[in-house]
């Protein structure tokens, strides 16, 4: 249950990161209303507070977020932007995935 509930706080930390940068993005680079800027900033602020959720050292939960968010990044491109991950995103990914696991879930002595 620690594990699952540990991948909850990264899936959520992940889109609030991606998807608040992404409306500052559309502020900033698309000319949308400057609101589109100050929630992307508060959701920001929010995924900086909920990795603090997760049980392990700061370290060790921003380097396995770093593989997280290579994932939900390829996501977001494909739903959001409409560009599909070819062949190599996947293995990265799937590398990445591989590095978040021995990071946060490998049994330690």
């Amino acid at each position: 249950m620690t594990m699952v509930k540990s991948l909850l706080f990264f899936i959520l930390a992940g889109f609030c990161e991606i998807g608040g940068g992404y409306l500052v993005w559309l502020w900033l680079r698309e000319g949308k209303n400057i609101w589109y800027g100050l929630f992307g900033a508060i959701v920001l602020v929010m995924y900086g507070i909920i990795p603090t959720f997760q049980p392990a050292s700061f370290g060790r939960v921003y380097a396995a977020y770093g593989g997280v968010f290579i994932v939900l990044s390829i996501f977001w491109g494909w739903k959001v932007d409409k560009i599909s991950p070819d062949t190599f995103d996947l293995i990265g990914a799937l590398i990445a995935l591989i590095g978040v696991c021995i990071i946060m879930y490998w049994p330690r002595g």
